[in-house]
């Protein structure tokens, strides 16, 4: 009679967050709540997605600096 199973899915900024942190926990979290929990799942998965691309980024930037140095060092 009281049976209520509907699941509170408000999409939270904190577990965006914690994707974010920790990418592959937000990629685990996308992957289990993509039908249950829709919201919250976009917002790991956003944050795991932004983490990821920061990182590339942030490699590619440091090894064009590096290759840029031992460039100038090698003349």
């Amino acid at each position: 009679m009281g049976d209520n199973n509907q699941v509170e899915d408000n999409g939270g900024f904190l577990w965006g967050l914690l994707g974010f942190c920790i990418p592959i926990v937000g990629l685990v979290l996308f992957l289990i709540w993509k039908d249950q929990k829709p919201l919250t799942a976009k917002a790991a998965g956003i944050g795991a997605l932004v983490s990821v691309i920061i990182s590339i980024i942030f490699y590619v930037i440091y090894f064009v600096l590096i290759a840029g140095a031992a460039a100038a060092g090698a003349m």
